[in-house]
């Protein structure tokens, strides 16, 4: 669309939230030589940015470091006070490929064989264990997610979008009220209104938060010292997510799954990898065990099951969903309509039943990733400034699970092509063959992929691998644009890589289509 003609009156776009969903459309609508508002009460970037995915995946990049740092004697590399006995089980293993039980390196002046070895390497490996400074971490985790949330303040104000601190809402289909910080309010009348409302943590009558033991992911960041042991309740993403990075940077943690396996709604094997993973790593998983209330103790916490049994911990946190931020901002006086569950429904465009309201992002259920937001609201504006758009297509849409390892997924899963009655063909290949993840020194992991078993085109795929994020986007392009396997087989890969699997993967389905 080309710009609006500067002689006519620019239409004025109204932006109810600042996070991914909302400044996206805004530097869209800007784009387009729209006047725009945007009304933020949290800080731009909204919880995205300032409690959510930013500090959620910074805190895990963290915990990523510990775990390679304590991966490091597997490779070879030990503290200059460390010696090992090249006749002890662990350095055979090491030297064979194996999987040692402890830390490489035994202790000096142990034999290095049998039960002794054991336990001196693992008072070794314990003596080596990394501290984690909490509060420093999370000191740098919030102040990465301000840096990030004053860039995008930065970028709209230089396209000229103008920003209004306070809480949005509607007075009719056209006009937004701003309930500003000092009390007072501002009236914005609108051509368009984008609704980017967000949601929050969904809370238990029975485990009410306090920020102090009860906790949401959004209050974990106040933590000034490592939890003792972290009760997870909830095995969905968030929960998974948490879980993975508190373990890994030390804590004692148990995850309660009402459901038979961790991440109940992803790919099968990749469940299954993951949860073995975060057994091996020492983590408590209570599966088909669902949380009935948790109450403080005067040193910790107690999680009473619905079975009965009662789980003892310092603290617990609630990871059970979001609710979307929709109730007492005058949208169903507005004429909005909403789901049972309070989210607004809207079409492939993002508009919603009232004519001039769009909205986007988790306030419409249609999947909780801020590309999908972003999508939603870059859609929405596009459309409401009469631009020509492709509606949302959830198909291509790739998403990721920021645990160690990764979890990566693009088109349709196996349990949608098995629900449907597709015709398919798949193969999974093992990190574990891949070259270049053994000299990382990676284990866990594989890539599979569905593919059509006439036409070969690639339907979907699977990766769990560290960086699954960066690796999916091959797949993600073939989904995109209906490449064949055939197509994947014939292009090149780096040898040695893990995408190189990914190659591999195309090559043995691509023998299949043709045969």
């Amino acid at each position: 669309m080309t710009p609006l003609d500067p002689a006519a009156v620019p239409p004025h776009v109204v932006v109810v939230g600042g996070g991914p969903g909302g400044y996206e459309a805004a530097l869209v609508a800007r784009s387009h030589g729209a006047q725009v508002t945007v009304v933020e009460q949290q800080g731009l970037g909204g919880a995205a940015v300032l409690t959510d995915v930013v500090p959620s995946k910074t805190l895990i990049a963290t915990a990523e470091w510990m775990t390679i740092a304590d991966r490091a004697p597997e490779l070879g590399i030990r503290a200059p006070d460390d010696v090992v006995d090249p006749l002890s089980d662990v350095a055979v293993s090491l030297a064979t490929g194996g999987i040692p039980v402890v830390s490489a390196y035994a202790a000096p002046g142990s034999s290095g064989l049998g039960g002794s070895a054991v336990q001196a390497a693992a008072s070794s490996a314990e003596k080596r264990k990394h501290l984690v400074d909490l509060r420093a971490v999370n000191k740098r985790v919030l102040a990465l997610a301000r840096a990030q949330s004053a860039d995008i303040k930065g970028r709209l104000e230089r396209e000229g979008i103008r920003i209004v601190a306070g809480k949005g809402r509607l007075d009719g289909p056209s006009r937004v009220v701003a309930e500003l910080a000092d009390g007072g309010t501002e009236t914005l009348e609108a051509d368009a209104i984008l609704l980017a409302l967000g949601a929050t943590p969904r809370t238990l009558p029975t485990a009410v938060p306090d920020g102090e033991r009860i906790l949401t992911w959004t209050q974990m960041y106040n933590l000034r010292e490592l939890p003792e042991r972290l009760i997870v309740v909830g095995s969905g993403v968030t929960g998974a997510e948490f879980a993975g990075a508190y373990n890994a940077l030390g804590a004692d943690v148990v995850l309660v799954s009402s459901r038979d396996r961790v991440l109940p709604g992803e790919d099968e094997d990749a469940a299954e990898l993951l949860e073995g993973v975060f057994r091996s790593r020492g983590m408590t998983v209570l599966s088909r065990s669902r949380a009935a209330s948790a109450v403080r103790t005067d040193d910790g916490v107690e999680v009473t099951l619905s079975d009965g049994r009662v789980v003892h911990g310092s603290h617990v946190l609630v990871a059970v969903g979001g609710v979307p931020a929709t109730s007492g901002i005058g949208l169903e006086e507005a004429g909005v309509q909403l789901s049972e569950s309070g989210h607004v429904v809207v079409d492939r465009v993002s508009r919603t039943s009232v004519r001039g309201i769009y909205a986007s992002g988790d306030c419409t259920g249609v999947l909780p990733l801020a590309s999908v937001a972003a999508m939603q609201g870059r859609i929405a504006v596009a459309h409401a400034l009469g631009d020509a758009v492709q509606p949302l297509a959830l198909r291509t849409v790739a998403s990721n699970i920021f645990t160690a390892p990764e979890i990566a997924t693009v088109g349709y899963s196996e349990e949608k092509l098995r629900a449907q009655g597709s015709r398919y063909i798949t193969t999974t290949l093992p990190l574990a063959r891949n070259p270049r993840a053994k000299m990382l020194g990676v284990r866990d992991g594989f890539v599979k992929l569905f593919a059509h078993p006439e036409a070969g085109v690639v339907l979907g795929g699977v990766v769990v691998a560290p960086r699954a994020s960066e690796l999916i986007f091959p797949i993600t392009l073939a989904v995109q644009h209906r490449l064949t396997v055939e197509d994947m087989a014939s292009a090149f890969t780096i040898y040695p890589s893990l995408s190189g699997s990914i190659g591999e993967g195309a090559r043995v389905l691509d023998a299949r289509v043709s045969g």
